[in-house]
C-alpha cells in the first residue's frame, strides 16, 4: 500500500514539474485518472484486509477443531474408563453365581476372565484395534458366558469376518451388545435363545444380535441400560454419520434384536 502511495505522489509531482507542451489531442477530464487511481488504490488495500481476514479466521478455525478434538478424546477416554469396572461388575456378578452350584466351572471362568482383562485393561486403552483382535476378544467373552448356562439357553455364533482382518476398529464397542443379549435374553425357567453374527463387507461392520426376550422385573435393572448408553456416545464421538444402530422388540413380544452397522471406510 505504501508504495502505490509513494508511486501515486511520484506521478502527481512529475505532472505538477513537467514543463507544459502543447496538447496534441484533448484526452479524458483529469479526474478520471484520479478516480482511477484512487479505485485501484482501495481495491488493493481490500484485497490485502481481505487475505489478513482469511488468514485469521483460518487460524481461528484450526484452533476451535484441535479444541474439539481434543474435547472428544477426553470424553472418549472417559467412557473407555467407565466401561472397564462396568465390563468387570458384570462378568463378576457371573460367576459369583457359579460358585453357589459348580465351583469347577466357576473357577474355569475365573481362568477365562483373566485372559480377557489383558484385552480390557491394554487393548482398550488404544483408539483402535484390529478387527481379529477384537473378535477374538468377543469369541473368549462369549465362551466365558456359555460356562454358566444351563442346557435349555442355545447360543449360535457366525463370524464371517476374513481371516487376519486389520480393519481398525473402537475396542469393545460391541462388548454391551453381546452383554445386553445374555443379560435380558436368558430365563432361569424358560427356553432360550440367543444369535450372534458377526460380518465384514464392502467397507462395512455389522453386528447382528437376536435374542429371546424376557424382560427383568424392577428390582433386577440394577445397572441396566449404562452400557448401552456409552455405546451410543462412543458412537456418535468415533463413528459420527458413519453407523446405524436398529433395535427393538418384535410385534409378539417373543424376541429382541439389535442390528449395529458401522462404515468403517469412505465410500463415494
Amino acid at each position: 500500500v505504501a508504495v502505490l502511495l509513494g508511486g501515486y505522489v511520484w506521478q502527481e509531482l512529475a505532472f505538477l514539474l513537467d514543463e507544459p507542451r502543447p496538447p496534441r489531442h484533448i484526452g479524458p477530464p483529469r479526474w478520471v485518472f484520479v478516480a482511477r487511481d484512487a479505485f485501484s488504490m482501495v481495491l488493493t488495500v481490500g484485497l490485502c484486509a481481505a487475505i489478513r481476514l482469511s488468514r485469521r479466521w483460518a487460524q481461528t478455525e484450526e484452533a476451535r477443531r484441535e479444541a474439539e478434538k481434543s474435547r472428544a478424546e477426553a470424553e472418549l477416554k472417559n467412557l473407555r474408563n467407565q466401561l472397564n469396572p462396568h465390563f468387570l461388575l458384570n462378568t463378576l456378578n457371573n460367576i459369583y453365581a457359579l460358585i453357589a452350584f459348580d465351583a469347577d466351572k466357576a473357577q474355569a471362568a475365573v481362568q477365562e476372565l483373566s485372559r480377557l482383562l489383558r484385552h480390557v485393561l491394554y487393548e482398550n486403552q488404544q483408539r483402535t484395534v484390529s478387527l481379529d483382535k477384537e473378535m477374538d476378544f468377543i469369541r473368549n467373552y462369549i465362551e466365558l458366558m456359555r460356562i454358566r448356562l444351563a442346557k435349555n439357553v442355545q447360543v449360535e455364533t457366525q463370524f464371517d469376518i476374513p481371516d487376519g482382518s486389520r480393519t481398525p476398529i473402537a475396542p469393545l464397542i460391541f462388548i454391551s451388545l453381546i452383554e445386553n443379549a445374555f443379560k435380558h435374553g436368558i430365563s432361569p425357567t424358560e427356553p432360550s435363545f440367543i444369535r450372534i453374527r458377526f460380518s465384514e463387507e464392502n467397507g462395512e461392520i455389522c453386528c447382528d444380535i437376536t435374542n429371546s426376550y424376557h424382560p427383568k422385573t424392577d428390582a433386577d435393572k440394577s445397572g441396566s441400560g449404562i452400557g448401552l448408553e456409552q455405546v451410543k456416545k462412543r458412537l456418535e464421538l468415533s463413528y459420527p454419520g458413519r453407523y446405524t444402530w436398529q433395535q427393538g422388540v418384535s410385534a409378539d413380544k417373543a424376541e429382541y434384536r439389535s442390528i449395529l452397522t458401522i462404515k468403517t471406510e469412505d465410500k463415494p
